[in-house]
């Protein structure tokens, strides 16, 4: 008889160790497996290890910042080989913190490949070589994402994706960064933080084109002001290699680009790791973008669920956990976290960031909704001037006096924007908002003319 679980959880990335928690502290007998390491492609190659770079490329350019405050620090340099010593650091704690987490909750762990044999049974391939089949009376998918390569490209040591990048042992003197979304946006302020001669290629008119348009387009301008040379409208024609450097062509309307790189980044988006043979034998409907499921994030399969980057959409951490909540509360009958796409936010760890949550200006005014609009400025905060913060703004929607959206552009976005997640989920009216209480002098001020 094969080794029977309440529920079986493939995948260790944010939404399977959430998943596998929560039913565990629900006292289920929970088994979750992981091919590679744990934590995922946010721990290991995603959200950790860039965010740790960034934080040392942001302390190095804030150095230039600190003479407007009397205070000049001379011959500051730049030690790759430590930089990368903390990212890789802060890697590993991050993997331990997953398995400690994963221990207190007392879920039994198992590392190696899993193959979705049927609704209720799953074949296990070890590390060690071992093989045995277990059954479970659930199933939950979170098998992750991995980078997408456009076609026709190969990747090498000079052509790297995300992932790859993550190796380089040196810094090189220019780099060219194919894409402007997210992750290109977030390597394009690393690279250039630290002098290296940035390109940034975009397809579209504009870089970052999920985001705020007046966001998009201030971030733009702090890029260029940084160093970074960018091309929007820029169609990527051919990426050559020499023997000493990446010659990369590109067509801008009729004008042809030239530039010599060390390396090409292609940041061109993530796709879901569909593992196809395996949703055909059991019947999992699919498509390009990811794995179906409802609204309980069940798919199409009585007893089978999948959450994070492998269903599509915001390939995000806290949107997998989130779904990873849902998903056990379905199972076991609590339905306490209703999943709700709408009221996820997002963040651009930029320098400076971009955080959002909720409608958008242009979505919110094609859907036809009298929105009203509010805007602050980081300019006017004191404490925005007194720690010289870069500039930036807060926009604000109002749809019938409840606030449905916020862009929040600027330093230290992504922990302001928490607040305005927690309000726009929960429906606040402006009326309820203005009995909001903030402590002064606090960056968090900003928010208070948007309420007037």
């Amino acid at each position: 008889m094969p080794d029977s679980y309440d529920l079986i959880v493939i995948g260790g990335g944010p939404g399977g160790l959430e998943a596998a928690r929560r039913a565990a502290l629900a006292g289920k007998h929970v088994l979750i497996i992981e091919r590679s390491g744990w934590g995922g492609t946010c721990t290991h190659k995603g959200c950790i290890p860039t965010k740790a770079l960034l934080t040392c490329s942001k302390y190095y350019a804030d150095l230039k910042k600190l003479k407007r405050a009397g205070i000049n620090i001379s011959g500051a340099s730049v030690d790759f080989s430590a930089v990368k010593k903390h990212q890789q650091q802060i890697v590993k704690l991050a993997a331990l913190g997953a398995q400690k987490m994963l221990a207190a909750a007392q879920v039994e762990i198992q590392s190696g490949n899993a193959e979705i044999i049927s609704p209720r049974e799953v074949k296990l391939i070890e590390t060690s070589g071992g093989v045995k089949l277990i059954s479970a009376g659930n199933i939950i998918i979170a098998w992750g994402s991995e980078p997408q390569v456009l076609p026709g490209l190969t990747l090498s040591p000079r052509i790297l994706t995300s992932d790859g990048i993550l190796n380089l042992d040196r810094l090189p003197a220019a780099i060219v960064i194919v894409g402007g979304s997210f992750i290109g946006v977030e390597f394009a302020t690393f690279f250039a933080e630290l002098g290296i001669k940035v390109t940034l290629l975009e397809l579209l008119e504009r870089i970052l084109p999920q985001e705020d348009e007046a966001a998009a387009e201030f971030l733009k301008q702090e890029l260029v002001r940084a160093g970074v040379t960018v091309h929007n409208t820029a169609q990527l024609i051919e990426i050559k290699e020499t023997a000493n450097d990446v010659i990369i062509r590109a067509q801008k309307f009729s004008e042809a680009m030239e530039f010599h790189a060390d390396y090409v980044l292609l940041c061109t988006g993530r796709r879901p790791n569909l593992q196809e043979s395996q949703l055909i034998n059991c019947g999992i409907e699919y498509d390009r973008s990811g794995i179906k499921v409802n609204k309980n994030m069940m798919t199409s399969v009585s007893g089978i669920y999948a959450v994070g980057d492998v269903t599509g959409g915001m390939m995000l951490a806290h949107r997998a956990a989130q779904q990873a909540k849902t998903a056990v509360e379905e199972i076991y009958g609590n339905a306490a976290y209703p999943y709700d796409e709408t009221v996820i936010p997002s963040v651009v760890y930029s320098h400076p960031q971009i955080a959002h949550v909720g409608w958008k200006q242009k979505q919110a005014q094609t859907a036809g909704l009298a929105i009203d609009i509010a805007q602050s400025s980081y300019s006017s905060n004191i404490m925005a001037r007194t720690e010289l913060l870069s500039q930036g703004f807060v926009k604000v929607l109002f749809y019938q006096d409840k606030l449905i959206g916020a862009t929040i552009v600027g330093d230290n976005a992504a922990e302001l924007i928490a607040a305005l997640s927690l309000a726009v989920s929960g429906g606040l009216s402006r009326k309820q908002l203005r009995s909001w209480v903030i402590p002064h002098p606090t960056l968090s001020e900003i928010f208070l003319p948007l309420l007037d």
